[in-house]
């Protein structure tokens, strides 16, 4: 089933990645889901088991280390909830069927902080929902994967009514598209309408491997006054669930994490069913102890006094020692850092690359749109720096997603700025200073993303009408913050229209890319 999946989205990518909200020929939706996938099939098929249970957990975790993109994310947070569902179980019935969907929507939605419908969610909610109600009145599997893939078409075509912008274009959402063909893979497979190991598409397994590792993918490679830390230790458990003399709970994540928030900042809580891994800066490691030891024994523990680690960085301090010597450091092969904090941008080009080298960026990963990098090529690249902490340029709003999951599953403490254009990424650095604070920098590099307007021109890849504007197949459209502000026949007269429309009166430099 997962293999005619990826073999399906493989083959519809193309389609997939036409359906985007502007009509820009920079979709990366298909692509995103295709490598996703592909990875989960890979992890699949490198998995001997028999068992339904665990091979459910390795299209997960496959998923998870190869998801790109916003809607490679979800996917693999729809079958993370997908394998804890089935986790243990040789075989599925129609009612495991049911609530493995409706726990994979579970799971999806919680991924989201603002969930959107009229996407991919709202898609795995009503397919769903469908899979619950007929498993409620058959035994019958087909008729439950039946029920879920027919009623994910229903809810695609849904998509523009709870989705506007979608509307405008004529479009059904691109996720959900990829989404529903995942679906429709499986049901044909159930009903016997495809033979998995004969499909019409079938990617020998370099095909697959150079798919999930295509070389555009791959990473490549002061002082704050102690005082001012608020919180000051760097507190690190590891806690095996139901494990040890002193539980008293049974583990809910949502009250596992909300009373450690109230204990500091930096925090990041990530499980699977066995154990709970958890990172936070606070006043007080002995209560976060503590409460670990309510939900199991502690496996590890790690507790950094940081304000005295600030106290030796400042006697050990060389002067000389530049934000851009640090990114020529850390970019010459020897994986020794000469900085506590490592800055990844996700950029393309040679001359992008230096331009953020220039600024303090210690290391490149190179991709953008339509190239995200994977889950596991971020997470690579934040082991590969050697640092004490990370912070990540994603430089567009499609990484977010694959960046936050990457932060979730390594040991370094790292934090995304949400820079969702190159000129926003410059803007940040600006904001960096070596003598802050992981959280404080985050917070100034924030702040002036704001004082940035970023534009773009592009061509239309079809005719149509958007707030109020009509488009023409081929003309020059000047998008200044996701809005069309222009369109001509001919690349400057936009460009020049859309950059005048972008200036006002505390508008200071422009910069053209």
């Amino acid at each position: 089933m997962v293999q005619a999946a990826s073999n399906k989205l493989n083959k519809n990518a193309d389609f997939i990645n036409s359906l985007n909200v502007f009509p820009v020929p920079d979709g990366d939706t298909g692509t995103n889901m295709s490598l996703s996938l592909a990875s989960g099939y890979k992890y699949v098929n490198e998995d001997a088991s028999a068992n339904v249970g665990q091979l459910a957990s390795s299209l997960a975790k496959g998923l998870l280390m190869g998801a790109r993109g916003n809607s490679g994310v979800i996917l693999s947070q729809i079958f993370r909830g997908f394998s804890k569902s089935t986790e243990g179980k040789q075989v599925l019935s129609a009612q495991d069927l049911a609530d493995a969907f409706v726990a994979g929507t579970e799971t999806a939605y919680k991924s989201v902080m603002k969930p959107t419908e009229g996407t991919i969610l709202t898609v795995i909610r009503l397919a769903a929902q469908a899979g619950k109600k007929t498993a409620a009145s058959t035994n019958d599997i087909i008729a439950v994967m039946d029920a879920v893939y027919e009623n994910s078409q229903k809810a695609l075509k849904k998509t523009p009514d709870l989705l506007p912008v979608l509307k405008q274009v004529g479009v059904v959402d691109s996720g959900g598209q990829g989404l529903m063909f995942v679906l429709e893979a499986f049901d044909d497979v159930l009903n016997g309408r495809i033979d998995e190991e004969n499909g019409e598409y079938q990617p020998t397994d370099a095909e697959m491997t150079e798919m999930i590792d295509a070389a555009h993918h791959q990473s490549v490679q002061s002082k704050l006054n102690p005082d001012d830390i608020v919180y000051g230790y760097c507190t690190q458990i590891m806690v095996r669930i139901g494990k040890g003399k002193e539980v008293d709970r049974k583990f809910d994540y949502q009250t596992f994490y909300d009373y450690l928030a109230k204990l500091g900042d930096s925090l990041l809580v990530v499980n699977d069913e066995e154990i709970v891994k958890v990172h936070v800066h606070t006043e007080h490691p002995g209560k976060v102890l503590a409460w670990g030891q309510e939900f199991g024994d502690l496996a590890t523990v790690k507790v950094d006094n940081m304000r005295l680690q600030q106290e030796t960085i400042i006697e050990n301090d060389d002067p000389e020692d530049s934000p851009i010597q640090k990114a020529e450091s850390l970019g010459n092969g020897q994986g020794q850092p000469s900085s506590d904090t490592a800055i990844i941008s996700i950029s393309s080009g040679e001359g992008l690359n230096k331009l953020f080298k220039s600024l303090g960026v210690s290391n490149i990963v190179n991709g953008g749109q339509t190239m995200n990098p994977s889950t596991e090529d971020i997470a690579n690249a934040i082991e590969n720096t050697h640092a004490k902490q990370v912070i990540i340029l994603p430089n567009n709003s499609n990484i977010f997603l694959a960046a936050e999951q990457a932060a979730k599953v390594v040991e370094i403490p790292t934090v995304i700025v949400h820079s969702k254009t190159i000129s926003q990424g410059i803007t940040a650095m600006l904001g960096y200073n070596p003598d802050n604070s992981l959280d404080d920098n985050r917070e100034a590099m924030e702040d002036n993303l704001s004082t940035v307007k970023s534009g773009q021109v592009t061509g239309a890849i079809r005719d149509t009408s958007i707030d109020g504007i009509n488009i023409k197949k081929n003309q020059f459209m000047g998008i200044a913050d996701g809005k069309i502000v222009s369109v001509d026949d001919d690349l400057v007269t936009s460009t020049v229209s859309m950059v005048q429309k972008m200036l006002d009166d505390d508008s200071e430099a422009i910069t053209i890319i």
